[in-house]
This record gives structure tokens, sequence and C-alpha cells, in this order.
């Protein structure tokens, strides 16, 4: 390689480093260029007081006192529910609060259940008769109630509509449903609800029901609340 190749490849290499140099360069200069302005910006939005929040002028008709029609004013003040506190607040108080749920004792329930058997016994085996035991969610709940499973060989195997007759003959029809599964029965009353509200039933009362014809229940129904009266 004779001398000026030589010259030429230094004098390219210094010119790539010197390229190299200025391109650090003009990137520290940038760098130092964008913290000197953020810095700037920073202490300027502290310094900035806030803006005072705006208030909505009041609407002079709200300071009114309230109209009323002459019908209305006509009409008697309703009774002012509220209950006010030593504080001068008001707290709202419903005027029909809600019951509080009434659960029979257990004496109530044995009472009922074994008046019930002696009925089920004096109605003899002509037709058959189950027992069930109210709870509340049966007695005042459910849609639905449920039929013991030892009870299904009098019962059909498929969906029908039945009736509950009741102990002055008014009947109640509903859908008798059933479900069979590798694992249970499981058969119920759908509309129950009906009835038990008819019936004032409540948790603790024991019902008896006597096939009287294939789709067909008579109800008979043993009150738990009858217990303070037999034992007063």
């Amino acid at each position: 390689m004779d001398q000026c190749e030589v010259r030429k490849m230094d004098e390219a290499n210094s010119y790539e480093e010197q390229r190299r140099r200025q391109i650090e360069q003009n990137k520290r200069k940038l760098d130092e260029l964008r913290v000197h302005k953020l810095s700037a910006a920073v202490r300027q939005a502290a310094a900035k007081p806030m803006p005072a929040k705006l208030r909505m002028p009041r609407n002079p008709r709200l300071d009114a006192p309230t109209r009323r029609s002459g019908r209305i004013a006509s009409l008697p003040e309703q009774p002012d529910y509220r209950i006010r506190k030593a504080n001068g607040d008001v707290k709202t108080e419903s005027p029909d609060p809600v019951p509080v749920p009434v659960y029979a004792t257990n004496e109530e329930r044995a009472y009922a259940v074994a008046k019930a058997e002696q009925l089920k016994a004096q109605l003899g085996s002509d037709h058959p008769a189950f027992i069930k035991p109210m709870s509340r969610s049966f007695a005042t709940k459910s849609s639905t109630l449920t039929i013991p499973v030892h009870f299904k060989q009098y019962l059909p195997v498929h969906d029908e509509v039945m009736a509950l007759v009741d102990e002055v003959n008014k009947e109640f029809d509903m859908l008798y449903h059933v479900t069979y599964t590798h694992r249970k029965y499981w058969a119920c009353l759908n509309g129950w609800r009906a009835f038990s509200a008819h019936q004032e039933l409540a948790d603790g009362d024991c019902l008896v029901f006597q096939l009287i014809e294939r789709r067909k229940f008579k109800v008979y129904i043993v009150r738990a609340s009858s217990y303070n009266n037999n034992h007063h």
C-alpha cells in the first residue's frame, strides 16, 4: 500500500471520529435544553395560583314560599311521620313498619304435628294421606310445595293439573310437577302461594293432605296457635 492510500485512510478515520464527537456533543446540548425547559415549566406551574371556584347565582324563585293551588290548599294537612332529633336533624319513619316475623315455639309445633297425626288416623285408609308441617318459608313465601317421596306411588307420573280442596270446599287449581333422575324423584305443587295466603298459614301449622280423587287433595289444617287455647 503506497503512502497516498495510507493518507486517504487516515483522513477518513479522522473525519468519522470528528463526526461522532459532534453528534455526541449535539445530543448533550439537546438533553440539557430539555431539562432546563422542564424545570422552568414546573416552577411556573407551582407559582401559578389555583383558580377560584365559580359560584352559581342563586335563583330567587327558590327562596319564595311554595305556592299551592286552591284545590290542594283546601285539603287537610297530611301527618308528618318524620322524627326530629335533639340536634335538629330529621329522619323519616315509615307509617307502616314491617311486622316482625312470628315463629312457633317447639311446644306449638309438637302439638300441631300430634293433632295432625290423630286426624290422619281418623280419616281411615280408604284414601291415602300424608302430613306436612309448615315452616315459615312454606307458610308465607314459597310458591311451590314439595310432596313426600314415599307418596309418589299414589300420584300421576307426568305433569298434570291438580286441585286442593279446603275445609269449606273451596278449590284451588295448581300444577303438579314431577322430576325423575337417575338419583332421585322430586315432585311439587306449583301455585302453592295462592292457597297458603288464602288460608293465612303460619309457621308451625301442620296440614293433612288426603288424596280423595286421582287429581284432587282434601286439605285439613291444624293451627299451631290453637296450642295456647288448649293449655291455658
